[in-house]
Formats: C-alpha cells, structure tokens, sequence
C-alpha cells in the first residue's frame, strides 16, 4: 500500500508541475521579430479527436506558428468527404479570434461504413473516387466546397497507403495536377503529405503544391521498438525528397510508443510517456542517434518498453533538417506536449 501511495504522490506532483510549467510558458509567449522569421516555417496539426489537448498546446505556440492543418475530414459511406463537427466548432472558434496563420483542411482517405465503424488509410474507396473523371471531378469539387465553406487558406490531402499500387500511384498524380490548378482558380493553396517510403524520383508529381514528407514511423505500431526518426533516416530521406518539384517541408512527430513484451503495442503523448515513468519509477535516458527518451519496466509479468520525443528530440531532428537545407518544420501534432512552444 505504501507503494501505491508513493506512486499516486509522484504522479500528482509531476502533474502539478506540469500544469505549473504550462502557466509559464504560456505567460511567456512573446516572440520578437527576429524569431517569427525564424519560424515562418513552422506547421502544426490539430486532430479532432484530441481537440482539448491540442487547443492548449495551440495556446502556447501559436505566435511561432506560419500554418494550422485542423485533421480532418474523411470518407462516408457513400464516398463522399465530411468533417467531424467537433472540428468544424473548434474552426468556428479559432477563426473568431483572428489567429495569425494560414490555415488548411485536411483530408485523409479513411473511411466511415454505414454501421459506424472506419477503415483506416482505405485503398479501394481511393480506387473508386479515381476510377473515371467524373468521379474524380466530383471529389475535387467536393474538396473545394468543404475548404470554401469553412473559409480556409488551403487544402491539404494526406492520402497513405498508394503508391503499392500502380494504378492508383498513376491516377494520384493526376489527381493531384487537376486538384491544385482547381484549387488555384478558387484562391486557395495546396498541401499534399507524402509518406517517408514515396518513390519521389518516378512519383511523377507536379510542381505547384507544398509537399510535406513524413519523417516518422521508423520505428512505431508496425516494428519492434525504436525511434520514430533518426539521424541517419532524416538524412536519407531528405536526399530522397529532392526529386520532388517546388516547395517541400518535413513533418516530425512529437510523442512516442509503449511496446511490451506481450504484443501490445500503443501511442503516448510526451505528457502520457513523463507520467509512465514516474509512476514506474523507471529510470530513463536518451538515444544518442536519435535522441529520443527510453525507459523499461515491468508490470503483472509483462516488460515494457517506451521510446519518445521531447522538446530536444524534436529540436535535434530540426537541427538535421536544417544541416540538410530544409527550414520548413510541421510537427504532427499538437496535444500532450510539455514544451511545445520552445521548437526552434
């Protein structure tokens, strides 16, 4: 019993602190000139399923902020895009407030059947929607009615999971091209989020849109435990990107992931993986080529393993990004983190 209570003491008190930290940081969010040139180029999410959480983090980095991606609207069951309506109230709310950045809907290929349940990243409702030019046309159209009636600055599509496909890569492209000359006879721009593993020099896409590559999930769901980015996989990959046309921009992802030894497997926050170790007790330290924050422990028989990124981690990968001649920053995403408005 002493144990637990120790542990529940712990988590308070590191919960206080937190709290305490975020008050000052957010008394301390004036930025000079110097500095808001210095990161015109910073990007940020914010999902809806975490819109509280992101809200505050917004809160504490917004001045540093050149762009807000609000994630986002997907599929119904009748192939036809729409916005989860907590986010279309929280874009209501920020748009009231005249926020000083440009602003993007995103758009992501999972989908919603009609007993409710989503297929994440789905393939075929992609194949449908490119199958013939008026089925395209239409999804164009649609997009640029959902951005236009929310009164965005641009479109950001972010669909995954194509370019195993030969067909649907080939129709991307094209889609792609029509999407951003629509886009551009409505006054609005144009993002596309590119995963790490695209074939960038046969992608065959045009130049026009800003084209934000993934550097995440090196390590994650899918693998054994790791980093989501390291030194050497930032360098590569942004070696691999300069065969895309145009503006690019690199997206780092804050957070981590819990592996334990029984097969599960989950997603934390910076602020999920802190409170882990505490209550733990864990002992951490932080990867050298990544510079990621790890720990272990053990809980009913099961041994844990957690990797994450904190302010450092993502200032470090940023620093590479920046060694590679890459300024532009969006950082997936805001909710959970403890010193977001200190990224460099």
């Amino acid at each position: 019993m002493k144990d637990i209570a120790y542990k529940i003491f712990k988590m308070v008190l590191l919960i206080a602190v937190f709290v305490l930290l975020a008050g000052c940081n957010y008394d301390n969010q004036l930025t000079s000139k110097a500095d808001a040139k210095e990161t015109i180029g910073r990007a940020a999410w914010l999902a809806y399923w975490d819109l509280d959480a992101g809200g505050k983090d917004l809160q504490r980095i917004g001045k540093k902020l050149g762009k807000l991606s609000y994630f986002g609207a997907y599929f119904d069951a009748h192939d036809r895009m729409f916005i989860p309506q907590e986010l279309s109230d929280k874009r209501k709310e920020l748009k009231a407030k005249k926020e000083k950045y440009e602003t993007y809907l995103t758009f992501i290929n999972d989908k919603q059947n009609a007993d409710e349940s989503v297929i994440m990243k789905d393939i075929e409702v992609l194949r449908r929607i490119f199958a013939t030019t008026a089925s395209m046309d239409r999804h164009i159209d649609d997009l640029i009615a959902l951005t236009l009636q929310g009164k965005y600055d641009g479109i950001e599509i972010d669909y995954e999971r194509i370019w195993n496909d030969e067909q649907i890569a080939k129709s991307f492209s094209i889609f792609v091209d029509k999407l951003y000359k629509k886009a551009g006879e409505n006054k609005l721009k144009l993002r596309v989020v590119l995963e790490p593993g695209t074939p960038f020099s046969i992608a065959n896409l045009p130049q026009g849109p800003e084209y934000v590559v993934m550097f995440y999930n090196l390590y994650g769901l899918h693998s054994e435990p790791g980093p989501k980015a390291n030194r050497g996989f930032i360098e590569k990959t942004v070696r691999q990107m300069k065969a895309l046309r145009g503006e690019t921009s690199v997206a780092f992802a804050t957070g981590g992931c819990l592996w334990g030894d029984n097969g599960k497997r989950s997603l934390l926050s910076e602020a999920e993986a802190k409170t882990l170790a505490v209550t733990q007790d864990s002992k951490t330290q932080r990867d050298e080529e990544s510079q990621c924050i790890v720990f272990e422990y053990q809980d009913m028989g099961v041994s844990y393993q957690v990797w994450y990124a904190d302010v450092e981690t993502l200032n470090y990968w940023i620093g590479i990004a920046k060694e590679q001649g890459v300024n532009n920053i969006s950082i997936w995403r805001l909710g959970g983190n403890i010193d977001i408005n200190k990224i460099e």
